[in-house]
């Protein structure tokens, strides 16, 4: 492994954890020693990494898939945090405008998305944008919100809160899931359309 590449898996685990930090704030819960998240999360950032470069030299794919899943964890907390301001700074959290605010989130995250995997992931870094390299990323990201904000407003404004959830938490839960969804159209639209080699 790179010594950039556990840098930035540092770096991603530790901005995690302060995503996750306020995430959980916005939620109501607490943590004990909460403070030490964002170091735990770069620790295991970097970790990971490691383990996926090692086994990368077997096979291939793997560490690249470890690194689009670092990135993903990033995107999806720029998402749930996005998400979540616009919750505390409205009191919505359902409703139309649930769904423009997991528009922004989401937009907010495939930005991020999008320069990470280009520079960092799949390494294409020397080249300038590319109109049709940017075309196709804009089409697989479209395809990617409407799984994700179609998922996530199914289950928020459709399903409903269950087993006691409370809406606010209910509304990031349905957030979680949704990002599971796109998972796979991501890596795969972003490996063998957007930044193929």
């Amino acid at each position: 492994m790179r010594k950039i590449d556990a840098i930035l898996g540092v770096i991603i685990g530790f901005l995690n954890g302060i995503f996750f930090l306020f995430i959980l704030g916005q939620m109501g819960m607490w943590v004990p020693f909460s403070w030490i998240l964002p170091f735990i999360f770069a620790l295991f950032g970097a970790l990971g990494l490691y383990i996926a470069s090692i086994i990368g030299e077997k096979i291939l794919i793997v560490f690249q898939v470890a690194k689009f899943f670092l990135v993903g964890t990033l995107n999806t907390f720029i998402d749930l945090g996005v998400l979540n301001f616009f919750i505390w700074f409205s009191g919505i959290a359902k409703g139309l405008f649930y769904a423009i605010f997991k528009s922004i989130s989401f937009l907010a995250a495939t930005t991020n998305s999008y320069f990470w995997n280009k520079y960092w992931t799949f390494e294409k870094g020397g080249e300038v944008l590319q109109p049709r390299e940017f075309l196709k990323f804009l089409v697989i990201t479209f395809f990617g919100l409407l799984i994700n904000v179609g998922v996530a407003s199914f289950l928020v404004n459709i399903i409903g809160p269950q087993f006691g959830i409370t809406e606010k938490i209910w509304a990031t839960f349905g957030a979680i899931i949704a990002a599971f969804f796109t998972f796979l159209w991501n890596f795969f639209g972003s490996k063998f359309i957007v930044f193929q080699k």
